[in-house]
């Protein structure tokens, strides 16, 4: 596909695999977002989400990575995803799909802008520039027409590509997501002093919480980069897929894929390990951007119950460590009321949609002007009853 923008001439090439694009030129793309740029859109994650068949065709993840080059340069690029289900996306459109199957039309498969399975927002049109997002954006449209399908979604936007997609008419979705953002001018020193700017009701909660864990004989180990061993990987991957039997589910990410982020990006990765009696009992998994002081809670499990331990894993181990380690945030994941009690403050997220269906466009749009209402409301009413004290 060639394009002509004034008197500059690109080409847009569509590859089905990570590994035919240039991992430096990707990763420079990356870079020159800033702020906006994750880990998870690095050719190495994007890489090993196929190498390790987790993100492939067989597992409805069909890659259609978009690329757009002046000359031998990569001006553009962004991850696509050809999906004939909506798993991993954790932004919800089964009804859109239902509604199309009720009118006797196929919703799949659709065109996708994703990083699978990882609901972080950040950048996903990679480029130096606003026309270079657009012309991806028209480029997926083009492609969804050429193929004959129902639509085309970008999803976990910065706001850089939220700005280009109402630029170029698509329809915006938002939710909520829950963030810890730590203290500013003055960080917090410690995890008490995180506690002691909370509410009197929400501290004694959680002081109960890890009490009750400590008194069952739990401790905690740290291990970071290349500190996290084959056999700490192994222990946290039994956990993480029994968490996934616990709700009758099978996991996404098979085992290849975290030994190649341990080979690849090791430095991203910070795990925590709950012992009892001497044996390892549970573990979770977070993501760190160190240069952005941006963590990223990811996976957990545990061998058997322990009451109150998934909160201390996922929270406050991951907490105190992003205290102690000067991070300037933590990300908690998709939804999730429940951790605003832990110190997570309600974020609005978003995603950009386009239907080629002129009369579900309609409704669609219509649908998302009051869900969107819907949301602000929401966040309204959580923005009430946050945890902390007056300033």
């Amino acid at each position: 596909m060639r394009e002509e923008t004034g008197s500059i001439d690109y080409v847009i090439r569509v590859v089905d695999r990570p590994s035919l694009i240039d991992a430096q030129a990707w990763n420079a793309l990356v870079q020159s977002h800033g702020g906006d740029a994750t880990p998870f859109m690095r050719h190495e994650y994007l890489s090993a989400m196929h190498e390790s068949a987790s993100a492939i065709g067989e597992t409805g993840w069909l890659p259609q990575y978009l690329l757009v080059e002046q000359g031998t340069e990569l001006i553009a690029a962004c991850p696509l995803y050809l999906k004939d289900h909506s798993y991993g996306e954790f932004v919800f459109d089964w009804a859109w799909a239902d509604a199309y199957q009720r009118h006797g039309l196929n919703y799949y498969p659709k065109l996708l802008c994703a990083v699978p399975f990882t609901p972080v927002p950040g950048a996903r049109l990679l480029s130096k520039n606003q026309a270079a997002q657009e012309l991806m954006l028209r480029a997926m449209t083009q492609i969804a027409r050429d193929a004959k399908l129902s639509s085309a979604h970008v999803l976990f936007l910065s706001e850089s590509d939220r700005a280009a997609a109402v630029q170029a008419g698509w329809m915006m979705r938002s939710t909520v997501q829950f963030h810890w953002t730590n203290r500013e001018p003055e960080p917090y020193a410690d995890f008490a002093d995180l506690l002691a700017s909370m509410q009197r009701e929400k501290r004694k909660k959680i002081q109960q919480e890890r009490r009750r864990v400590h008194e069952q004989g739990i401790t905690f180990t740290q291990h970071a980069g290349a500190g996290i061993s084959e056999r700490d990987w192994d222990f946290f991957y039994r956990c993480y897929t029994l968490t996934y039997r616990a709700h009758h589910s099978t996991p996404y990410l098979s085992r290849d894929f975290f030994r190649l982020m341990a080979t690849t990006m090791p430095e991203n990765w910070v795990m925590f390990v709950a012992w009892k009696d001497g044996k390892r009992v549970g573990s979770s998994l977070i993501a760190v951007d160190m240069p952005r002081g941006a963590a990223f809670g990811r996976y957990w499990g545990a061998v058997e119950h322990i009451p109150f331990l998934h909160f201390e894993a996922c929270y406050y181990q991951p907490l105190d460590w992003c205290i102690a380690n000067g991070m300037q945030r933590f990300e908690g994941g998709a939804q999730g009321e429940h951790k605003m009690a832990r110190g997570l403050l309600p974020v609005q997220t978003w995603s950009a949609h386009w239907l080629a269906h002129p009369q579900f466009a309609r409704a669609v749009a219509d649908f998302l002007e009051r869900e969107g209402a819907g949301v602000e409301s929401y966040l309204d009413e959580l923005n009430e009853r946050v945890p902390f004290k007056a300033p």
